[in-house]
């Protein structure tokens, strides 16, 4: 059992792409296909899809890089965590690496950018930073 599958999420992918493998396999969660689904949306990844696996379902997602083999995901941040949740309002979502990154938050209307939090007026937990 993980304490904190969204951290496990993130690191199977920063490591993945560390080490220049073109896919990663990720145990499947209804919130990890939204922030799939949003990786592929801002160009950070280049597919997904849930596959059936032993036990369960597992998020089987195809990474990106450049022409010249550099990741195009150079960081990410785990910012709500189990032991300390962090919500904003309406006003306060952040911009991540002044707008060059992204902020994904889970709202009321799902799982969305910053950027369409901000446009859409509302405010929820930041889940991570993707830069």
């Amino acid at each position: 059992m993980l304490t904190d599958p969204i951290a496990d999420y993130l690191t199977r992918i920063r490591n993945a792409v560390r080490s220049g493998h073109d896919e990663v396999e990720i145990p499947a969660s209804g919130l990890k296909m939204e922030m799939s689904r949003i990786l592929k949306e801002q160009g950070y990844i280049t597919d997904y899809a849930s596959e059936p696996a032993r036990v369960g379902d597992v998020i089987r997602i195809r990474l990106k890089y450049t022409d010249a083999r550099r990741p195009v995901i150079t960081g990410m941040e785990r910012v709500s965590r189990p032991g300390r949740r962090r919500y904003v309002d309406r006003l306060k979502v952040p911009r991540v690496h002044g707008g060059t990154g992204t902020a994904i938050v889970s709202t009321s209307r799902g799982v969305i950018t910053g950027h369409e939090a901000k446009a859409k007026g509302v405010g929820g937990e930041v889940v991570a930073y993707v830069w």
